[in-house]
């Protein structure tokens, strides 16, 4: 059972930069994508970036949102099995729950995703 430890939500006002983490523990990890979904209230949740990794070639593959690819960025920390992302630019529609989440041996579509972390508030606010 994988077990995720996520960080970095908060309060900023629009323009400003967070960064979420997201650290994986208990599984093989040795070929897995990690993911970042939000949810807002009355919509649902959304994928928002993934990283897939694989140990014995060293490499790895991501994905992000059209809509946010010029402001967020995946990244994987494979040696901490830390997943990072970083958001700049943020404007008050990406106020929402964002969640980490993480799929073994599998090559990180929307659909794999098996484990799911406690979520984090990220709120843009003036």
């Amino acid at each position: 059972q994988v077990r995720l430890v996520e960080s970095g939500g908060g309060l900023v006002h629009p323009g400003d930069s967070l960064r979420l983490s997201c650290a994986a523990s208990g599984g093989t990890l040795r070929r897995y994508a990690m993911g970042w979904f939000r949810q807002s209230p009355g919509k649902e949740r959304e994928m928002v970036a993934g990283i897939g990794w694989v140990s014995w070639t060293d490499t790895s593959s991501t994905y992000v949102k059209p809509s946010v690819r010029d402001r967020f960025t995946i990244s994987l920390d494979s040696a901490k099995a830390t997943v990072y992302l970083q958001m700049n630019s943020l404007q008050t529609e990406d106020t929402a729950v964002y969640f980490c989440a993480f799929c073994d041996d599998c090559a990180g579509y929307v659909d794999e995703y098996t484990s799911w972390g406690q979520g984090t508030q990220v709120t843009v606010s003036t």
